[in-house]
């Protein structure tokens, strides 16, 4: 979804600069190196790759910035020290924390008060819970157990804590008050009000924007997790369906509910594109046009109201059905339609294949076809296009002549 509200916003003539790190070093992955017996570099290495070739079949364009954790230790320690030095972080036998009670609007982001949030917390573990002040206070630094990735510091060899990571890159990278950080929603707390807390504390201003996206969840409208065992595999869905469906399945989503994965769903997506493609190859050859001024304004109407995917897509597939109609009586604006059926596509990153992709022998028939038309030669037609069916292509024929689509 924040690849899609990215090109949105060049698409509308903003500058955008999308910061996207990499956490590559945290209690989950020493856990899986000592378990499987491999260095931890081994595995952070990989799964970026997985995790990058997998957002290219997807068509999600690459960050401007992709900061590593590791690359920013040092930067860490800097930002951690300041806070111990102005009283607002504490030594224990294990780390140093954040006293949450000494940074006075600590809950502001998530608009409850600091008992409220503690039944919080999200997925991961209370650390140190016996060391801290408050039960609320979080870890800015662990000391290292033996045989465990460490770095330097002046409180002991150790490791950044997971909500200083990302304090340090987003506000090294963007500077302060930056205009929009996104995550989901189970991040809203305890992670971006313990980033928020860190830069509050420092007496920086943070994100002056945030955006949180709903869970993907199953049929039964449940999050999806590995603790579930009912995670759909991306990679595995690429190998079975046209990648662009996962793309269009998202847009008929609004960001913030749940976007549900079914079977049914993703069917109708890959419907859905079929029709666009159709679409596609059929004004592939009409006439360049500007696109029509007020079918663009509706569009970003939509899509200015919070991102509202689900009715710029009413208003592409709308235009989509007066376009074909305008082709089919030979209206004047049918030009500009289908320019502004492509931009909107454009806008929201979704690629259509047309008529470029049909091989020269196959357009060479459907153009022998509607010659055979214009002759009235109707047995000729017929036979080629049985031909063209044979090969395997659905064969469409109106007044602007033969498009041939898979």
């Amino acid at each position: 979804m924040y690849d899609v509200l990215r090109r949105y916003l060049e698409w509308s003539g903003l500058r955008v600069r999308l910061v996207s790190n990499i956490t590559d070093i945290d209690d989950s992955i020493i856990n899986r190196a000592n378990r499987e017996q491999r260095p931890w570099q081994e595995i952070t290495h990989k799964c970026e790759a997985v995790w990058f070739d997998a957002m290219g079949k997807i068509n999600v364009a690459r960050p401007t910035d992709v900061p590593h954790a590791t690359e920013y230790v040092e930067q860490m320690v800097t930002m951690i020290g300041e806070l111990v030095a102005n009283g607002t972080a504490y030594l224990t036998d294990d780390g140093v924390y954040l006293s949450v009670e000494r940074v006075p609007d600590y809950g502001l982001l998530v608009h409850q008060s600091l008992d409220d949030m503690l039944a919080g917390g999200g997925d991961r573990d209370v650390f140190g819970a016996d060391n801290k002040h408050h039960p609320a206070d979080f870890v800015l630094w662990k000391f290292s157990k033996p045989g465990e990735p460490a770095w330097p510091s002046p409180w002991g060899e150790g490791r950044p804590g997971w909500h200083s990571e990302c304090v340090v890159m987003s506000l090294d990278l963007l500077g302060e008050g930056f205009d929009l950080h996104c995550g989901g929603q189970d991040l809203k707390f305890p992670h971006h009000e313990n980033e928020r807390a860190q830069a509050v504390a420092l007496g920086k201003r943070f994100a002056n924007r945030w955006m949180h996206h709903g869970f993907v969840v199953d049929g039964e409208g449940e999050k999806m997790s590995k603790s579930l065992g009912n995670v759909a595999n991306l990679l595995d869905l690429m190998e079975h369906y046209d990648p662009r469906a996962y793309r269009m399945l998202l847009l008929q989503s609004h960001y913030r509910g749940p976007v549900s994965v079914t079977q049914d769903n993703i069917d109708a997506s890959v419907k859905a594109l079929a029709g666009l493609d159709a679409f596609a190859a059929r004004t592939a050859s009409v006439a360049a046009a500007d696109p029509d001024a007020d079918v663009l304004a509706a569009f970003r109407e939509r899509m200015d109201d919070d991102l509202d995917t689900p009715g710029g897509t009413a208003v592409l597939f709308d235009t989509v059905r007066r376009a074909n109609a305008a082709l089919d009586g030979g209206a004047a604006d049918a030009g500009a339609l289908v320019a502004a059926v492509h931009e909107m596509c454009a806008a929201v990153g979704l690629v259509l294949k047309g008529a470029a992709e049909v091989p020269a022998d196959a357009l060479a028939k459907a153009a022998a076809l509607d010659a055979a038309r214009a002759a009235k030669d109707f047995a000729t037609a017929d036979a080629l296009r049985a031909e063209l069916q044979a090969d395997g292509w659905t064969v469409e024929t109106s007044k602007q002549g033969t498009t041939l689509r898979r």
